[in-house]
């Protein structure tokens, strides 16, 4: 898969103990990212954060951090996150979604993956 140079970056900010059904609203936004054919996401974990509701969240008080932020990061080309919105507006029920023009420089895979590398 090869993505266009100008490309865009779709940041969704949630929270870690939201939910889609059973599971973290984070997974099941990765794996439908996946099931579309997205070329990528990757979520991060935050420390300390606080959103609309202004309530902090932060690993260092026992009870706040159960909800710690997470930012869910996909790159793709233009046209296949724009298709991928509707999708996503379903699933989040709380937090936020922004989009950025990003200009990708390099998006390779290793071919060989999981054979060892061996040095001359």
């Amino acid at each position: 898969m090869t993505l266009p140079p100008e490309s865009c970056l779709l940041r969704i900010f949630i929270g870690e103990s939201d939910r889609a059904g059973r599971k973290p609203l984070y997974e099941a936004i990765v794996e439908a990212a996946r099931a579309r054919g997205l070329a990528g996401a990757t979520v991060l974990r935050g420390i300390l954060g606080f959103g609309a509701n202004s309530r902090i969240h932060t690993s260092k008080v026992l009870r706040l951090s159960e909800d710690l932020p997470v930012v869910v990061e996909i790159v793709d080309a233009v046209e296949k996150i724009e298709a991928f919105l509707p999708e996503l507006d379903r699933m989040i029920a709380e937090g936020m979604v922004t989009l950025e023009k990003v200009r990708v420089i390099t998006y390779r895979h290793n071919s060989s993956k999981g054979n060892p590398v061996t040095e001359m």
